[in-house]
């Protein structure tokens, strides 16, 4: 089994029959019948007269007993009475993949993650869905809102639309081993950059990953990259975060996407401001990525905006996710993918790698649940070549587990360079191998792309370029 942290209530992907203990259930089922003791006084006194009093009092009872921060779209009943504004980025579908390997938060490694308490105590069982805060309602009684209103619900999703197919989402349809690899758009404000590093992988690989303001540096735009390498008849996913943009400016982008003409969506919630070269910028996290997920789908496959308000033309993309396998809590990951592909994700990637017999528990679990028939699931790879570098990522990056005897065969090699590139092949062999897996994506240094075709070559995978049909090579 993988190893977990010993208050972790459930083996890594057992779940357990039960949610929150009976005494939460109590003390939800006791809230709820005094909230409906409110509906008459409510409906006598008015809301409005009600609001400031009943607010302040909230405030109190809530702040003591829940740690409450009075987000206005209180969802206690189905985290196990445990607040979840008190996540740093915000989210409400938590957790994200930057868990620290402690169980604390990606953004102030002295904060444990809210999400990763809610999950425990939740009986290792995730929520279904929760719509977006709707920050208008910040300080506000949920109580009154309950009883006068009703608490807001995430929304219905449209059936998913039948569009035409882009090339990237053909390649995975065939069930060939697909390639897809990750490139930084870099600090130029011209096309030679991206265009230089796309030349060079482009024999290789289905698509071409562009990030989107990696760990938090500014760089050139994703949506500028993928349309530069779309006008070069590049096949391109587009990175798209909610840490920098609010709901208004990401629908705004996921329309202007297919405008120019970028087939595939990568939705994520995205690394703290902490991370990058501007520590002092406003997170916005408005939406999280299931969120966001499910906002490409309403936009796409709905045809309206989240207000209701209907477009002119939808617009079409191929919707993929990202998923952690082993950041903690492990067991919550594979739910986190079910809530992922239930909110409109066609393909997934995964972090990088490098326990493979981990990942494969993780696939099992995956398999169990069908998840790998209702999307594609793509393998992060990396390419481990600067000891010093393995060891710091190993150290420092969240959910990044690298064995130490990996480590340490590269800290004792002669050659890094040739111990890393026979790791990494054998990694994308062993990851072929595994029932449920699409295909690679490979994650390497922008200054050894140069090595990716012959670790694709070496790996058993034909230059795409050697044959019309794009087929790989069989696995020996």
């Amino acid at each position: 089994m993988l190893k977990v942290l010993p208050e972790e209530p459930i083996d890594c992907y057992q779940s357990p029959a039960t949610g929150m203990s009976k005494s939460r259930r109590l003390i939800i089922h006791a809230v709820h019948i005094g909230i409906q003791a409110l509906r008459p006084i409510v409906n006598f006194v008015g809301a409005k007269r009600l609001e400031k009093p009943m607010a302040w009092l909230e405030r109190q009872t809530k702040g003591l007993l829940f740690d409450c921060r009075m987000c206005g779209n209180c969802i206690l009943n189905v985290t196990a009475l445990r607040c979840p504004a008190r996540c740093l980025k915000g989210l409400r579908n938590g957790p994200c993949g930057g868990v620290r390997p402690d169980g604390n938060c990606e953004v102030d490694s002295a904060v444990p993650c809210a999400w990763r308490d809610i999950w425990l105590h939740n009986g290792g069982l995730l929520p279904d869905r929760q719509p977006a805060q709707e920050h208008q309602f910040i300080g506000r009684s949920t109580w009154i809102a309950e009883a006068f209103e009703g608490m807001p619900t995430a929304s219905a999703l449209p059936p998913v639309r039948e569009l035409p197919a882009g090339r990237f989402e053909r390649d995975l349809a065939s069930g060939d081993f697909v390639i897809t690899a990750e490139i930084a758009p870099g600090t130029a404000a011209n096309a030679s950059g991206i265009l230089a590093q796309a030349k060079l992988i482009a024999p290789w690989v289905n698509a071409i990953n562009v990030t989107d303001g990696a760990g938090a540096h500014a760089a050139l735009s994703s949506m500028a990259a993928c349309a530069l390498l779309v006008r070069n008849s590049y096949t391109a996913v587009l990175q798209m975060t909610c840490r920098d943009r609010n709901r208004i400016a990401l629908q705004s982008d996921l329309l202007g996407a297919t405008a120019l003409g970028i087939e595939n969506v990568l939705c994520l919630t995205g690394d703290g401001v902490g991370n990058g070269d501007h520590p002092g910028a406003k997170p916005v996290f408005d939406l999280d990525a299931i969120s966001l997920l499910a906002t490409a789908r309403t936009l796409r496959d709905g045809g309206t905006f989240l207000s209701g308000r209907a477009l002119t033309a939808p617009p079409q993309y191929f919707i993929g996710a990202v998923e952690n396998p082993f950041a903690p809590p492990q067991a919550a990951r594979v739910q986190r993918v079910q809530r992922k592909i239930d909110a409109g994700a066609q393909f997934l990637m995964t972090q990088m790698v490098y326990d493979v017999p981990a990942f494969e528990l993780f696939m099992a679990e995956i398999r169990r649940l069908g998840l790998h028939r209702r999307a594609h699931i793509i393998a992060g790879v990396g390419l481990p070549t600067s000891p010093k570098a393995v060891r710091w990522i190993s150290k420092h990056v969240p959910g990044v587990r690298i064995p130490e005897h990996l480590i340490v065969q590269l800290e004792t090699s002669a050659d890094p360079v040739s111990t890393g590139i026979s790791m990494t092949i054998n990694t994308i062999r062993r990851l072929r191998a595994i029932e449920g897996v699409a295909g690679v994506h490979l994650l390497f240094h922008p200054q050894r792309l140069n090595l990716m075709g012959d670790i694709v070559t070496q790996a058993g995978l034909r230059n795409r370029s050697d044959s019309s049909a794009e087929a790989l090579l069989p696995l020996n």
